[in-house]
């Protein structure tokens, strides 16, 4: 009985030699013979947005049908100045838009000097032909060309947000036309980060709805 299991653990000792041997044996010098789940410590290269699926069973050549990874949701884009400026502003022209902007637009730059210094050039090129340098309304085209001043941003526009301006900029109001097509999305908020500054305002100050909206008859010399 004892000769009879003595056999057996024989054979299956041989077995599990003969398998390793068999299994050592391979004709690339190179190759470390059968490995056991390679993939947990030997990981292909994977190029982006490949998918390579099952690498042990796939020929090279179709390696490249198919995706790694996922494609961005449709619509999205990377957040940038650039993609800033790439993005559609959807609020529509109309008297409901240029009050939804005024209650959920938000600059999404930090008012830092910098920016307030490249808004105030801005603004001296395009704006202060009418605003005036300070804001006043007293621009040359006012006090030259005899065009009815638009209200000072340190009195009647005072406490106008800086959505409705972002708004302003970008459709236009009153005697005020578009500037869409002149200035890009990101510069048209640095614009509003000088104006924030000529109201007299702090960054953090929070926006006074109710009093802007008495003073919209006289916005822009509507």
């Amino acid at each position: 009985m004892k000769l009879t299991k003595s056999i057996h653990i024989n054979i299956a000792l041989s077995a599990i030699l003969a398998v390793i041997t068999l299994g050592s044996c391979v004709r690339d010098k190179q190759s470390p013979g059968y490995e056991y789940m390679p993939d947990m410590y030997r990981s292909p290269a994977i190029e982006a947005y490949v998918d390579y699926g099952e690498i042990r069973d796939t020929l090279r050549s179709e390696l490249n049908l198919t995706k790694s990874a996922r494609q961005p949701v449709a619509g999205t884009v990377p957040m940038s100045e650039t993609a800033l400026n790439d993005l559609p502003y959807t609020i529509p022209n109309t008297p409901e838009g240029y009050v939804l902007a005024g209650e959920v637009l938000k600059s999404p730059y930090p008012q830092t000097e910098e920016l307030i210094a490249r808004g105030a050039l801005i603004f001296a090129d395009f704006c202060a032909q009418c605003h005036g340098s300070t804001g006043q309304g007293d621009g040359p085209v006012v006090a030259v060309g005899g065009h009815p001043p638009p209200p000072a941003f340190n009195a009647a526009l005072k406490d106008l947000p800086e959505g409705k301006m972002f708004h302003t900029i970008t459709y236009g109001k009153g005697l005020m036309g578009a500037h869409a097509s002149q200035l890009s999305k990101s510069d048209r908020w640095k614009v509003v980060a000088y104006v924030k500054t000529l109201q007299g305002n702090d960054a953090d100050n929070e926006q006074n709805d109710a009093e802007a909206d008495k003073t919209e008859t006289a916005e822009m010399s509507n």
